[in-house]
């Protein structure tokens, strides 16, 4: 076994203290190992002024970390799963699923207020919350708004918001649930798929034993169906589409967004089935409400 395990990070205060609560979970379970963490800012981290979907998408915020796994400067990297394409390298998969957290998303007041005045205006940047939160507050607009999590809540304060959303796991992993306002159902607000669950990526073929332990095999059941959901309607990493799956034994609920661009409207349904085929559920759903769109 290698001296040192290096595991890479974006910069972001969220990022680092995600890939922390790997690299302290790694010694508790294998106190025989050492880590350290290996930082670096994603292009996605650079690029603040333009949509992701006007960049590229979400693969900006890998970009960097697969590139150094890739050269040996890393050993695994860390990420929010909501954060990851939806295809991944065969060379660089994903081994392990963190035990979920909130997977809710959370509503930020500007500071100093505890509701939203009439005809808030919203900053978020997500056009799964933009298009969900138009049907909680239809006096609403929403305007753009990025950067990591101190930039977003520095700018609800300072800029022209009366609110902002963020995911409340986010929120936990750096002790500021302090600041949040009104958390939404998943019901109410159908997360991303991933959304809570952080991914431990690496290379393929490598001996990663110091990893055992850490995989919950409920988090990567609920993982599977809801990106083979979204990578089943085409979602790309900028699209609305939404999934959340609930495993309760040895079922799985999966419950499913759907979006029609064209036509700007959505609609959700649900399905359940045994946690052994998660992405045949995914799929399954996925099919079913393509159906049930055409058919409209």
């Amino acid at each position: 076994m290698q001296s040192v395990i290096r595991i890479g990070s974006r910069e972001s205060a969220l990022a680092v203290a995600q890939a922390e609560l790997v690299r302290q979970e790694i010694e508790r379970r294998h106190p025989e190992v050492r880590t350290e963490l290996v930082t670096m800012k994603t292009t996605g981290d650079k690029i603040l002024g333009k949509s992701l979907e006007a960049i590229g998408g979400k693969g900006l915020f890998v970009k960097e970390l697969d590139q150094a796994l890739c050269e040996g400067k890393i050993d695994i990297s860390v990420h929010s799963l909501k954060d990851m394409p939806m295809e991944i390298s065969d060379e660089l998969p994903i081994l392990a699923f963190s035990a979920r957290g909130d997977a809710r998303d959370v509503l930020i007041y500007k500071p100093g207020r505890e509701e939203l005045p009439k005809c808030p205006v919203i900053g978020t940047s997500s056009k799964r919350r933009t298009i969900q939160m138009r049907k909680l507050f239809p006096d609403a607009s929403f305007t753009g708004i990025r950067g990591n999590v101190q930039t977003r809540l520095r700018k609800l304060a300072e800029e022209n918001y009366d609110g902002t959303i963020l995911a409340a796991a986010g929120l936990e992993r750096l002790g500021m649930n302090r600041v949040a306002g009104r958390y939404f159902s998943v019901e109410e607000m159908i997360p991303a798929a991933g959304q809570g669950i952080l991914a431990i990526q690496g290379r393929k073929g490598e001996d990663v034993s110091w990893l055992e332990g850490l995989n919950s095999p409920e988090s990567q059941a609920a993982a599977l169906a809801e990106r083979q959901f979204v990578r089943a309607l085409d979602g790309g990493c900028t699209s609305p589409v939404a999934a959340y799956a609930k495993v309760a034994g040895r079922e799985i609920h999966l419950t499913g967004l759907y979006y029609d661009e064209s036509e700007e409207w959505y609609f959700t349904d649900s399905v359940a089935g045994n946690v052994d085929c998660p992405e045949a559920l995914g799929e399954k759903l996925a099919l079913t409400m393509r159906k049930k769109a055409d058919n409209r």
